[in-house]
């Protein structure tokens, strides 16, 4: 028997090829090679039937290589064959099909004709075949022990590591599994000692049922949303503790704000206003997010918290993702707050401008990308720091412009719909400002869903609303044309649009123009220049002309739900009629129910709901968000149970040893290495 944390080159049995493989993926100790748990489970008690047909789901089959070799067609673009027919003699249905491998030539030395294999992947029809490119693939031995753990049973499968099979990862698993002290196995935050640790990674790795593989993980799922769940509650205590300056006393201008607009703030905005003000005369520093959905009127609460810092004495910056973004904040702050008379700046990439209003003297409110972290910007008494779309930022980019001030407040704001079970996840060491109301004179959108329409029609229904008035976003998914996908892309449909709408205007927009391109072709679009613009996503955030009420989505299976919805929040911004068109070719039933959730519904946190339920949670945050680039387990972050009996359990840890110091200091390892470490009393 051995330690969980003896260094595996110390296991005698294990040869060093295998050990180097291990320590080569980061897997240095028994512990950490346990900790590698399965990404999925194939059952094989029983095996899917050959299909007779293409799938949209993966099929598990298991079958004899009749025919394979080593085929091309040209400089790059060979690959190796291999056709599998069903070997279970008419048991698991009768047909065959052909597996390709693109530029894996080697395989020839592993997969040859006579060898039984396992097969895991989606078939398609290919000019008359039935394929599967790059399945999945296990050989089977030709005579496996009736015991063996890679068949008649619930069979892990692993994340691939360079220079290990799954079949020998599998039997190094097991073998660890039963050679490992027990007691070596707990966890700093094993949080059901009822069930030991050992036997949950037993449960997790060689399951009796999926039912129990499920158990097992989500107890491993809570043990990691605890980890994360404590440092979500230690960064919030210790942000609290931190001295603070008091700010927003004096309202003067926050009072000539309110008489200086044509309309009357939600009162959603005045409850947000409220909040903020409260936070800020706090002698301890604001830490809030501004959570509303496209269109909520954010930027004027964040107008509302600027000018509470300027009549404190101090400065305030606002840092956007975009340099189009930026510059449409620079333009909306002057508008609306020249009668002031304050002096505003802008500095983004590209560019240091400055207002040209009467006042002298340095700006009290700066507008900028993240050149605001490295340009010499001449901050002089940096109050308040407001954060746009916060986690297009990382977590060093936000604490680079945060260090600008001495302990400045701070506010972060997102339009992007987060699902209301994931916020404490993600925003738990935030106090929560919600946005929940539309403010008036945004005119109703009408969202249409339309299967493979004929492409006059889409034409006519552009041209006409461009007759009336109106311009048009036709937004596509990709800037340039992919060998790998068949999806027209924008650089490619600008083209086509041009004979379309041939005496309009046609500009084009994506994320690999120059910046003064992008400024260039969105400031003729805004000025009314352009009658239609081509462009991919860089559109879908900030970008706000209030003419544009067209907005047709071409390929719209490729989108998230709450993605559509944020380019959706575009349109209709000037109290014309926002028209939506949603593009598919329908051919996936799943994609198709998912678009037409967006006919029925324009609430950005219904949508993402519903999105969570439909793609998961690895594809709704994707790996930007803060905090949750390295989960395991973020298929139960859809398990608000599970969520907020990890948060219930880290709130009564720190209420009982606030600084881990006592009865639960073996925690400590669990805080991350950042600054709030230096926190720490220097007893604890």
């Amino acid at each position: 028997m051995f330690s969980a944390h003896d260094a595996l080159a110390s296991v005698s049995l294990l040869p060093p090829k295998d050990v180097a493989a291990l320590v080569a993926a980061g897997l240095a100790t028994p512990a950490a090679v346990l900790d590698h748990l399965p990404r999925r489970y194939e059952d094989r008690r029983r095996f899917d039937a050959f299909p007779n047909q293409s799938t949209a789901i993966p099929v598990c089959l298991r079958g004899t290589v009749i025919d394979a070799a080593l085929r091309g067609f040209g400089p790059g673009r060979r690959f190796y064959e291999a056709i599998v027919m069903d070997g279970s003699g008419g048991v698991f249905g009768s047909g065959k099909v052909t597996c390709r491998w693109y530029n894996m030539p080697f395989l020839h030395k592993l997969l040859a004709t006579g060898h039984e294999v396992i097969l895991y992947g989606k078939v398609k029809d290919s000019n008359g075949r039935l394929v599967i490119d790059h399945p999945e693939f296990e050989i089977l031995r030709e005579e496996e022990a009736p015991t063996s753990i890679h068949l008649e049973r619930i069979v892990p499968i692993y994340k691939n590591l360079p220079g290990l099979a799954q079949r020998r990862l599998r039997e190094i698993i097991h073998l660890l599994l039963h050679q490992t002290e027990p007691a070596t196995l707990a966890s700093h935050c094993d949080l059901n000692p009822a069930t030991p640790r050992q036997q949950a990674l037993c449960e997790a790795h060689f399951p009796q049922s999926l039912e129990q593989a499920q158990a097992a993980r989500r107890r491993f799922a809570l043990e990691e949303f605890f980890a994360l769940q404590l440092n979500v509650v230690w960064r919030r205590a210790r942000y609290h503790e931190r001295p603070g300056r008091v700010l927003g006393t004096r309202t003067t201008l926050l009072k000539r704000f309110y008489e200086s607009l044509p309309f009357d703030l939600t009162n959603a905005q005045k409850r947000s206003i409220k909040e903020i003000v409260a936070d800020m005369r706090e002698p301890r520093p604001m830490n809030r997010l501004l959570h509303g959905d496209v269109g909520s009127g954010k930027t004027f609460v964040a107008m509302a918290a600027m000018l509470l810092a300027i009549d404190s004495g101090c400065q305030a910056a606002l840092m956007a993702p975009t340099q189009i973004l930026a510059e449409q904040h620079y333009l909306t702050f002057r508008r609306w707050l020249e009668p002031l008379d304050l002096r505003l700046a802008l500095h983004t990439a590209n560019r240091n401008e400055t207002s040209h209003l009467p006042l002298a003297g340095a700006a009290q409110i700066i507008i900028g990308t993240h050149a605001l972290l490295y340009d010499s910007v001449a901050f002089r008494d940096l109050g308040l720091v407001v954060i746009d779309e916060q986690h297009k930022f990382g977590v060093a980019q936000r604490a680079a412009l945060i260090g600008q001030g001495l302990v400045p407040d701070v506010l972060v704001m997102t339009a992007t719909p987060i699902p209301r079970t994931l916020t404490m996840t993600i925003y738990g060491d935030l106090d929560v400002s919600l946005l929940d109301e539309q403010p008036p004179g945004r005119g109703k959108t009408i969202t249409a869903v339309r299967i493979a329409p004929k492409q006059t029609d889409v034409t006519s229904f552009v041209k006409r609303k461009i007759a009336e008035g109106r311009q048009a976003y036709l937004v596509y998914p990709l800037v340039e044309e992919s060998e790998n996908l068949k999806v027209e892309s924008a650089v490619e449909a600008y083209e086509k649009w041009q004979k379309r709408l041939a005496g309009s205007v046609v500009g084009l927009l994506h994320g690999k123009l120059k910046p003064d391109e992008k400024e260039d072709v969105m400031r003729r679009f805004r000025d009314g220049g352009i009658a239609a613009l081509v462009a991919t996503t860089v559109i879908e955030v900030g970008v706000d002309v209030p003419n544009a009420s067209v907005m047709v989505l071409h390929h719209a299976e490729r989108f998230g739900l709450a993605q559509i919805h944020q380019l959706r929040g575009r349109i209709g911004r000037g109290g014309h009629q926002g028209w939506c068109v949603i593009l598919t070719d329908g051919k996936n039933p799943d994609s198709l129910e998912k678009l037409t959730i967006l006919e029925h519904s324009s609430d950005g946190f219904e949508i993402a709901e519903a999105d969570l339920r439909l793609r998961g949670p690895g594809d709704v945050l994707g790996t930007a968000q803060s905090g949750l680039a390295d989960l395991r387990f973020t298929d139960f972050l859809a398990d608000t149970t599970l969520l907020r009996e990890a948060r219930t359990l880290a709130d009564s840890v720190l209420a009982e040893d606030p600084h881990l110091a006592g009865l639960h200091r073996s925690l400590r390892p669990i805080i991350q290495r950042r600054s709030e470490m230096e926190a720490l009393p220097a007893t604890a």
